[in-house]
C-alpha cells in the first residue's frame, strides 16, 4: 500500500501514520527526515536543498521529490510506504503523480482526517511540551502526572509558539489555501478515503484499517 495522509496541522495524521506503518510493516516517510538525512549523507540534492535552505527560501519541488523518489525506492519500502507531510500543495501532488508514474506506480490511498478548525486550536493549545527530553502531553487528553512538570525527566512543560492559538489560526489559514484542494485532487483520483478525526484516537485508527 502507498498511502498519503492528509488533514489540517493538528488532526493526527502524523500519530496515525506511525500507526499505520507499525500495523503494516511499512515505513513512515516524513519530509523533514528525508531532508535530514539527505543532508547529513551530503548527497547531491541535500546539498542543493541546503543551500536554499541557508538562504531562508523554499526548497523546489523538483528537489523535494527526488528525494522522496529515492527513499520510496529504498528496499524496505517494497510492500509500500506512509507519506507524512507531502505533499502540501497541488503542484506537488502533481509532481509526485508524475514521477511515480514513469515506473508504473500510483497512490494507493489518501486517507484524510477530518477535525473542524475550531477543535484544531482547542486540540493545539491543550499541547505541552518537554524542551529538555522532548516528551508531549496534552492538558486534557494526554496530562502529565504533576501539572506542567515532565514524567519523565521532571522538567517543566511549555506550551510551544507553534501551537498558540494566533500561530495556530495563521497555519490553519496556510493550510485551506495550499493544502485543502489536495482533498479534491485525490478524490478525483478515485482513492480518497475520509475519516471523523473528532473521535478518540483508537475509533479512527480503527476506521483507517477497515479502509485499508
Amino acid at each position: 500500500m502507498k498511502i498519503v495522509m492528509l488533514g489540517a496541522p493538528g488532526a493526527g495524521k502524523g500519530t496515525q501514520a506511525k500507526r499505520i506503518a507499525e500495523a503494516c510493516g511499512i515505513p513512515h516517510i516524513s519530509t523533514g527526515d528525508i531532508f535530514r538525512s539527505n543532508i547529513k549523507a551530503g548527497t547531491e540534492l541535500g546539498k542543493q536543498a541546503k543551500a536554499f535552505m541557508d538562504q531562508g527560501a523554499l526548497v523546489p519541488d523538483e528537489i523535494t521529490v527526488g528525494m522522496l523518489m529515492d527513499r520510496i525506492h529504498e528496499t524496505d519500502c517494497k510492500d509500500g510506504y506512509v507519506l507524512d507531510g507531502f505533499p502540501r500543495t497541488i503542484p506537488q501532488a502533481e509532481s509526485l503523480t508524475e514521477a511515480l508514474s514513469r515506473t508504473g506506480e500510483a497512490i494507493d490511498a489518501a486517507i484524510d482526517i477530518e477535525v473542524p478548525d475550531e477543535d484544531i486550536v482547542l486540540r493545539m493549545g491543550g499541547r505541552r511540551a518537554c524542551l529538555h527530553c522532548g516528551a508531549t502531553y496534552h492538558t486534557c487528553f494526554h496530562p502529565p502526572r504533576l501539572e506542567n512538570i515532565c514524567d519523565h525527566c521532571g522538567h517543566e512543560l511549555v506550551l510551544r509558539d507553534d501551537d498558540k492559538p494566533e500561530t495556530v489560526k495563521t497555519r490553519l489559514e496556510v493550510y485551506h489555501a495550499h493544502t485543502y484542494p489536495l482533498i479534491a485532487y485525490y478524490r478525483a483520483a478515485g482513492v480518497l478515503h475520509e475519516v471523523d478525526g473528532t473521535k478518540n484516537m483508537d475509533q479512527v485508527f480503527a476506521e483507517i484499517r477497515e479502509i485499508l
